[in-house]
């Protein structure tokens, strides 16, 4: 909205020239979108605990978790509305990638607010039904990923990390891959967040991560010096990205251990979603794998431990997943569970950041 309001002025006022840079709006938006959260924060909190909107825990999980009862949930709704503020307000939104974001978000996170309004307020055993939710993540991913295709500067082919040569054209095919991106990272994100501050601080750092990505493909000069494909229109996605650590950042200040409130389906489906759209945009949907490796990890815990058991009629190779439920049952303290997965998050991201040379 600044965008396009003050910088047509540039002419008249020089100092006004400065609204074209994608780094200067990137880390404005990123910091309005911290101190919406910040300052909002409160207000939510209260606001879902008049409500008796709080967590629910289930007697056959940790019981270390059974004091998290009650702790305002649908958190989500306060990092959504940040994003979607700070992007209207710092974002180019004549940028056909930065309007399929916001209708990610929407989408994504209709799904993820409506499963908390059955659960919460409607006060059901459960939201969705797992079959009901995937159906409906794969339509929306089906939508968003044709949305993709027919942008005028995309192409089909993949981006494969460390080989430069190597770019397979899937055409039509494409539709299809792109939701599965989509709808998988949602899941992944959704089932990582199970501690207090464990999916958010991993997310910020991928959000950091491909507001990189986002910023080299947008950059003629810097994606042909790094042999990468130029997306003229994906440089403005960076502002996205800034949006999305910052509002992280925000929440986290309140999601930290002890949690004063928890994001929800609100907030996990559509950040996942909107994550998984991003790797597709910056043709980093591969990557994604390394980026987000943490999330992938604890999905792939959940499919391991449950193919496993209904082929053993009963045993189990992790003590519960997801995985960081095992490593609590073996002893580790919940903050040192989330700090190690930072970590290794941080670890993923600075791997995959290597990519951008070694190719």
């Amino acid at each position: 909205m600044l965008y396009e309001f003050l910088y047509p002025y540039h002419v008249d006022f020089s100092f006004l020239n400065i609204f074209r840079y994608i780094t200067f709006r990137t880390i404005y938006g990123g910091l309005t979108a911290f101190l919406i959260c910040f300052l909002v924060g409160p207000f939510v909190i209260r606001k879902l605990t008049q409500m008796q909107i709080g967590q629910i825990i289930q007697t056959d999980g940790p019981q270390s978790h059974m004091g998290k009862q009650g702790t305002p949930t649908m958190g989500g709704i306060l990092i959504l509305f940040s994003v979607f503020m700070t992007t209207i307000i710092w974002g180019n939104l004549s940028n056909h990638y930065v309007n399929i974001l916001l209708l990610t978000l929407l989408l994504f996170g209709f799904i993820g607010f409506v499963d908390d309004y059955l659960m919460q307020i409607k006060k059901r055993n459960m939201g969705f039904s797992a079959k009901g939710k995937f159906l409906i993540q794969v339509l929306f991913g089906l939508i968003i990923g044709w949305l993709i295709y027919k942008c005028p500067d995309f192409n089909s082919t993949l981006t494969i990390p460390f080989f430069k040569d190597i770019s397979p054209d899937l055409g039509i095919w494409y539709i299809p891959f792109a939701c599965l991106v989509i709808v998988a990272t949602s899941n992944a994100v959704n089932l990582t967040d199970g501690l207090d501050g464990l999916a958010i601080g991993p997310y910020i750092v991928a959000s950091v991560t491909y507001m990189f990505f986002a910023y080299v493909a947008g950059h003629l000069q810097i994606a042909e010096y790094l042999h990468l494909r130029h997306i003229a229109s994906a440089g403005e996605i960076a502002v996205v990205c800034g949006t999305l650590a910052g509002a992280g950042l925000g929440f986290l200040w309140f999601n930290a251990h002890p949690a004063q409130i928890f994001m929800g389906d609100s907030g996990s489906i559509p950040l996942g979603g909107i994550l998984g759209t991003i790797a597709i945009i910056t043709k980093q949907e591969i990557l994604l794998l390394i980026v987000g490796g943490l999330f992938v990890i604890e999905a792939l815990s959940v499919i391991i431990q449950v193919s496993y058991f209904k082929l053993t009629k009963g045993k189990r190779i992790f003590r519960m997943a997801p995985l960081h439920h095992h490593f609590e049952l073996k002893g580790w303290h919940e903050s040192k569970v989330i700090v190690r997965f930072w970590i290794i998050s941080i670890t993923l991201a600075l791997l995959s950041l290597s990519t951008l040379k070694i190719r």
